[in-house]
């Protein structure tokens, strides 16, 4: 998904006359250029969804008083259907406001409005515009939900999961589902094994939500679907929906994915270079793991960043580094290149940074390395 700040910087005058340019093929009266300017005037100093919302309420004013024509016009202009692997973020950005149309002026009209973001989804997306719907009109929508999640459209069935998702980045949360997750498990229940990639991402992405809330709930879930349907989709959505757990070191999480021994596992050589380190520069980690038992176990083996805050606190993070297959009395050498740069959600202060070994969530050996600002 693209960062909320790379997205935020589309949406200018530009966006208005892209937009604006093609409800004018269907509306010959829609003002382009009166819209771009109101647009430019309002969005600086503005974040993404309020450059969006700017957007929204230009359209308001512009499309027809009845919305169940004004939403017609909108539908009217989505163009073909995104084929799989199809970011919405690259090719149908721009049709951000037209959800947020639906979102914030269609929750009168629940039956029009969930058409259209049936509609909106197979070129965009309504995972956002339908959170409010669940919250004021919860039969309706939960009814409709239920019916994507067999929708012959991947666009539309993936809208089932991640619509529903009760911590979705970027929105709302629900709390509902937040509180009890059952009504949703009911919804992924068709897709486990979907043979759409992006359905399948946001299955995991859902089962790996509900982890963080109810994790005896989405172990459960993940053993039956494991037990219930053995195939490479449904295997794949486990693995991803267990990767908080996994991190956690929650050894039944590692059990369903066939982790087994990992207290047989001992790290004897590891190896961080160089000792310091500045921003830009790329920590280099060698590590021996050696399985000291008699027969083979198959390992995750992850590594934790202990950064160091501002406070002279430190967090951890845990990267993935390999999951792997030791014969009895297997030595194995690993390597793993890690960048030193800051990202959006993280930023380096200098000092003592402690690095952590972990094989099925157990901490085998440590190292230091010092970051130089």
């Amino acid at each position: 998904m693209a960062s909320e700040y790379g997205l935020k910087r589309h949406f200018n005058e530009d966006a208005a006359r892209l937009l604006g340019g093609k409800i004018r093929d269907v509306c010959p009266g829609f003002d382009v250029e009166g819209y771009a300017a109101e647009v430019g005037q309002r969005i600086p100093g503005k974040e993404l969804k309020d450059r969006v919302l700017v957007l929204t309420e230009g359209l308001r004013s512009r499309l027809p008083e009845d919305y169940t024509e004004a939403v017609g016009i909108l539908v009217s202009i989505l163009g073909d259907e995104l084929a799989e692997g199809e970011g919405m973020f690259n090719v149908s950005w721009y049709l951000m406001p037209v959800a947020r149309f639906v979102e914030e002026y269609g929750l009168d009209s629940p039956e029009t409005s969930l058409d259209a973001l049936a509609e909106i989804t197979r070129r965009h997306t309504g995972e956002y515009a339908i959170r409010p719907f669940i919250e004021q009109h919860y039969e309706i929508t939960m009814k409709r939900i239920t019916e994507w999640a067999h929708d012959p459209s991947h666009n539309v069935r993936r809208l089932a999961s991640e619509g529903t998702r009760s911590r979705l980045p970027w929105a709302r949360v629900l709390t509902r589902f937040v509180e009890d997750p059952g009504p949703v498990l009911e919804i992924l229940e068709p897709l486990r094994s979907d043979p759409s990639e992006y359905v399948r991402k946001s299955v995991a992405n859902h089962l790996n939500d509900i982890s963080k809330d109810h994790p005896e709930t989405a172990l459960a879930t993940a053993m039956r679907w494991s037990e219930e349907s053995r195939t490479p989709e449904t295997a794949w959505i486990v693995r991803h929906g267990l990767r908080t757990l996994v991190k956690k070191g929650n050894q039944q999480a590692l059990a369903i994915l066939g982790a087994t021994g990992g207290e047989h596992i001992r790290v004897p050589l590891l190896r961080l270079t160089p000792a310091s380190l500045t921003l830009g520069d790329t920590l280099a980690i060698r590590l021996d793991v050696e399985n000291t038992d008699s027969r083979a176990h198959r390992v995750t083996v992850d590594y934790v960043v202990h950064h160091v805050r501002k406070n002279g606190r430190s967090i951890p993070k845990v990267f993935k580094l390999m999951s792997l297959e030791l014969a009895a009395g297997e030595r194995r050498p690993l390597e793993k290149s890690h960048p030193i740069r800051e990202v959006q959600t993280r930023k380096y202060y200098p000092g003592e940074h402690a690095v952590d070994i972990q094989v099925n969530g157990l901490v085998v050996a440590s190292g230091r390395f010092d970051l130089l600002l």
